[in-house]
Parts: C-alpha cells; structure tokens; sequence
C-alpha cells in the first residue's frame, strides 16, 4: 500500500504555507534574522511541539513566524515544501498563506507573496509542481482587517486563486466575514472556510458557509456528519472537504478514519491533506498511510479519495481532465 499510494499523482488543497516551516529551518531562520525565539537547538524547537486542541498548537504556530523576516524567507519557507511536495508524488497544490500573521510584524504583504510567488515559479519549473495560491483571513482578528488585506491583494490578484478563513474558530462566525467574501467573490476569487473539527457551534458555522457564504469548498467539515440534511446538501453541491487525518488526531485524538469513510459512503467529496504537517510530522503520504494503518483502507478507497482533489480543485478543466485521466489510466492497470 504504501508504494501504491507512492504511485499515485496526487493534488493537496489544505496545507498552510507557514505549517511547512521545519523546526531546523525555524532555528536557522531565527538565528539569521537576530531572532530570539527561546530554544537552544531545533531539537528543543520539536520538543515544544505538545499540542492538544486548536489554541495550543496556534500558540507555537504564531510564534515561529517571527523567524520569517525577509522575501528570501518566506521563498526557503515555501521552496521547501514544494520539494516534500514532490518527493510525496504530489503534481498540484493549493497552499493557504496568512498575510496578517506578517504584516502583524510589521512585514509587507510585498515581502510576503513576492517570496512565495518566486518559489512557486520556480517549483513547477524545477519539480514539476503546479499551484495556485488561496490567501487566508485570521477569524480572530477584525473584519475590518480581512477587509483591508483584501484591498491589499487585488494588485496581486493574478496571483491568487480564491480566500479562505482560519485560525481561531470559538466565537469568529463565518458571518463576522460575510461583506469580506462577498467583496472577494465580486472581485472574481474563490472562496473557501475552514470549520475545524469539535469546535463551538460548528454545525452552525457548516450551515453559515454554505447559506450566506455560499462558499465554493470547505476546510476540514468533519462535524457536519451530525446533521443528515446538512451531509445531503453538501453531497448534492458536490462540495469537497479537506479533510486533515494527522492533524485531527493531534487535536481531537482521532484519525477520523470512520469518519471520512462514512463520507464516501454518504455521496460527499472528502480529500486528504497534510494540513500543518512540520508540525504534526506527517505530508500528505503520511496521512494516506495513516488511513491504511488505523482504518483499513482499500486501494479503491485511496483512489476515490485522490480522485476526489482534483475534481474539486480549482484547476482549469483542461488541467483537471488531464490529471484525472491519468489517474483512469493507473485504475485499469
């Protein structure tokens, strides 16, 4: 199984750029830029690493990003993912980044996707890797802050394919963020949220995204498998859900083997990514892998899974048709 799932080409929808930050490129970036993070060696970096529910882990991953300073950084940062990217067969890739986690700092939303758009060039030249760049919102910070960094993209729109929201979801409805999608739909991205797993009034914020976001994909969504009418609307919009295997069992101590594959027997689109995967030590054929170990998944399975990402990608259709004939190919062989 696991050179199966080697074999595969494969997309990944839900990986945040700054997740991708290795603790030995935290501590060699820290130690460039004169930043004092507080650890003596990345060894020390990775023994911080005790997350057990959303808030923990934001608070280390808020943290680390002050060791990214530079254009040159944020090119590393994303470069470096682009080559597990490569290494886990993966052809395609939607990375999130969180341009107020920088410009926070006091770094230019330039700085920030001027580095990154470097890297993702340079990446489908020199790997092979094709992307497409979705720009999140922080939920815990203003709408009138997501407004302003909107603004702030729309020179770089060619750049960006679609928004997404993170970060903190406790008491950050989607509906706090509704006049700032509906400015980004209007300005012709695609829109994405994240409704992260156990979280409070989560069903209702599922409900939100599809109702009065009217959202196009949604990031993570385990929790709508408590309401059968809400997993018939989701099935029926063929909306996909990017759902993150290694980093809920961080957080919510399960794989949500069960629940993903409840999923596909209920008609919906889950897909299978990485997520954070510096930080939970998994990329995405990890979490595969962790699907077969913990919960037995067939070959078809994983396939129809793969399938899954670039139907609901946002790839052109041409791009899309190509990638999905290949995989058509393999399931005859």
């Amino acid at each position: 199984m696991r050179n199966f799932i080697a074999s595969l080409p494969k997309a990944e929808l839900h990986v945040h750029l700054e997740g991708t930050f290795e603790p030995e490129h935290i501590f060699a970036m820290a130690l460039r830029n004169g930043i004092e993070l507080g650890y003596e060696s990345p060894e020390a970096i990775v023994a911080a690493y005790d997350f057990h529910d959303l808030p923990s882990f934001l608070t280390f991953y808020y943290k680390a990003m002050h060791a990214l300073q530079t254009e040159q950084d944020f090119y590393e940062l994303t470069y470096a993912y682009f080559e597990k990217a490569a290494a886990d067969n993966i052809v395609y890739v939607e990375p999130f980044f969180d341009p107020q986690g920088h410009t926070s700092r006091g770094i230019s939303f330039a700085t920030v996707i001027n580095g990154i758009h470097r890297a993702q060039q340079d990446a489908e030249q020199n790997l092979g890797v094709k992307s497409n760049l979705i720009m999140c919102f922080l939920r815990d910070m203003s709408a009138e802050s997501a407004m302003e960094h909107l603004q702030l993209s729309l020179p770089y729109k060619d750049w960006i394919i679609g928004v997404g929201l993170d970060s903190d979801e406790k008491d950050n409805p989607p509906m706090k963020f509704k006049a700032v999608f509906d400015r980004a739909r209007a300005e012709g991205y695609k829109l994405t949220m994240h409704c992260d797993v156990n979280q409070k009034d989560i069903v209702s914020h599922i409900w939100e995204c599809l109702n009065d976001i009217d959202v196009e994909r949604i990031d993570h969504g385990i929790n709508s498998l408590e309401d059968d009418a809400l997993c018939a609307e989701i099935a029926k919009r063929e909306l996909g859900l990017t759902i993150c295997p290694v980093s809920n069992q961080f957080v919510v101590q399960t794989y949500t083997t069960d629940e993903i594959r409840s999923m596909l027997r209920k008609g919906m689109k889950p897909t299978i990514n990485s997520d954070d995967p510096a930080y939970f030590r998994a990329y995405l054929n990890d979490n595969f892998e962790a699907l077969v170990e913990h919960g037995n998944f067939s070959q078809s399975e994983i396939l129809q899974l793969v399938k899954n990402s670039f139907e609901v990608s946002w790839l052109e259709p041409t791009d899309k048709n190509g990638y999905l004939s290949k995989l058509a190919e393999l399931e005859t062989c």
